[in-house]
């Protein structure tokens, strides 16, 4: 591993003490240059990575589903439950279609329901890397909505930088620090050559300095 949870900490508490105070919460992020990788031969990545430590914000799911896995989806408080006949029904509205997809971080959908999805919305999920997740009709509702709703989606396409929430100001440092470190280590699983391809990790708050690793990579 390039830097170790200890590291991380530190980035993570100067970028919360450089920063003034706002009147507002702000999000911890990171940043990840890449380096040594030829993006113009199509590398990419797409990765949803689970989270050791909840957000504070969770993020949202909707589930398209209808009939017991709707009603079970419900009861479990997911963000919006969609059923088919409300996904046919976007298809003839194109600007509420793309509304509807970017409210949601994570789409979730009965495997009976993912003809009708690829069909109506599938030129719209796809270039976001939106697409849901088939869950069978006797899954466990419930643990897939806690695992989506500490999970968060790490894309590269056409670039060799990426960025991602790792949490808020209110969380422990300690606790933003494992999920950095938590993503780092997913990332390198997914470079060509590992933490090789990392150039320099950037910590810093919405609106703060950034603050970036003490030892970079050359």
């Amino acid at each position: 591993m390039l830097i170790n949870e200890s590291e991380l900490v530190k980035m993570i508490k100067e970028a919360k003490t450089v920063d003034k105070e706002r009147k507002f919460r702000q999000s911890v992020e990171m940043y990840v240059i890449l380096k040594d990788i030829d993006v113009k031969k199509g590398f990419a990545m797409n990765e949803t990575i689970q989270l050791p430590k909840k957000l504070s914000s969770p993020t949202t799911v909707c589930i398209m589903a209808g009939g017991d896995m709707g009603l079970k989806a419900k009861s479990a408080n997911a963000d919006r439950v969609i059923s088919g006949d409300e996904i046919n029904a976007l298809a003839a509205n194109k600007r509420e279609a793309r509304k509807f997809i970017n409210n949601y971080d994570f789409f979730l959908a009965d495997t009976q329901l993912m003809t009708t999805v690829g069909k109506v919305l599938g030129q719209l999920l796809g270039p976001r890397g939106k697409m849901p997740v088939p869950v069978p009709f006797n899954a466990p509702i419930e643990s897939f909505l806690d695992r989506f709703r500490s999970s968060i989606r790490v894309k590269v396409k056409n670039s060799l930088s990426l960025s991602c929430k790792i949490g808020d100001e209110s969380m422990d440092d300690a606790d933003l620090a494992a999920n950095a470190h938590a993503i780092l280590s997913a990332i390198e699983k997914k470079l060509p050559n590992g933490e090789r391809n990392i150039r320099k990790i950037i910590i810093k708050t919405s609106m703060g300095k950034p603050i970036k690793q003490a030892q970079q990579m050359k």
